[in-house]
């Protein structure tokens, strides 16, 4: 992926400061997130108290101060991503009359308070809409590369610009009627149609593909082969198999590989954001 150069968004709050967030106690690696992230997808424990327990002990999580973003290649690379997707969204809300507000993409290590709970690595990268922010720690892409053999800067771009999706969605007022109709729902419907929240997050992040590449060209050969392996591999009946050995449909959040693979590559080839309603589609 061709970033190196363009804009870098000022959008970024740096929490990392003072040696980092996280638990007291010992130290807490790669396979300790995954067990809480396990733990916390799959049979609803609050990875916050699974980390306590594992890293030995139940001190409180760090409160995070935010400084001025780091200079290095990944934070550069993270504000650079962010522009991007501010600049495309902007552009495309201006085409259809509307005005867009760029999120604010949080960087913390650990864990860090947002507007909708204390927010842990353990659960991945993740969208608030109460503070409208994209909350990240980088070290979910080291789990990429060694949990999920999932390399490659658009890989990478493809997962910011996923969670960006969940903002665009949260100003279109979709967010919003999603939440009010899953709690009418039983918990089966509900997992239903967060799956399909999911995917046109998904068909969004590729939907910006589309339009920064129009525009700035970042596209390099094996780059969209980067961002459908990543979506491959993310996949609830993915990750549900590697956690448990089998698959239990009901419980899907997010989508099978197949369909986050299938509505990424729509956004990524029509560029067109009425081409993302997977509400209404009978087949996802």
């Amino acid at each position: 992926m061709k970033w190196q150069g363009n804009r870098e968004s000022d959008n970024i709050e740096d929490r990392r400061g003072g040696g980092g967030g996280g638990f007291g106690g010992r130290s807490i690696g790669i396979g300790t997130v995954v067990v809480a992230l396990v733990a916390s997808y799959f049979f609803g424990i609050d990875p916050g108290t699974v980390l306590g327990l594992l890293s030995g002990g139940g001190s409180a999580p760090v409160t995070q101060q935010a400084g001025p973003p780091a200079q290095d290649e990944e934070t550069r690379f993270v504000r650079t991503v962010l522009a991007d997707t501010e600049d495309t969204w902007t552009e495309l809300f201006r085409a259809s009359g509307a005005k867009y507000a760029d999120p604010h993409l949080v960087l913390f290590s650990g864990s860090t308070p947002t507007a909708c709970g204390t927010g842990d690595a353990a659960t991945g990268p993740f969208y608030c809409p109460g503070d409208q922010k994209v909350y990240l720690d980088l070290d979910f892409f080291r789990l990429m590369r060694q949990r999920f053999q999932v390399s490659g800067d658009f890989a990478q771009a493809y997962v910011i610009a996923h969670e960006v999706g969940h903002h665009v969605q949260n100003l279109m007022g979709i967010m919003q009627k999603m939440d009010a109709a899953r709690r009418r729902a039983t918990p089966a419907q509900a997992n239903a149609m967060s799956v399909r929240l999911e995917l046109q997050a998904d068909c969004f992040a590729g939907v910006w593909a589309y339009h920064a590449n129009q525009a700035r060209s970042i596209l390099e050969s094996g780059d969209i082969e980067q961002a459908l392996d990543a979506a491959s591999k993310i996949g609830d009946d993915a990750l549900q198999k590697q956690a448990q050995g089998y698959v239990v449909p009901d419980s899907f959040t997010h989508g099978t590989s197949a369909q986050r693979v299938r509505w990424f590559r729509r956004g990524i080839e029509n560029g067109q954001v009425s081409a993302c309603n997977t509400f209404e589609a009978s087949q996802l």
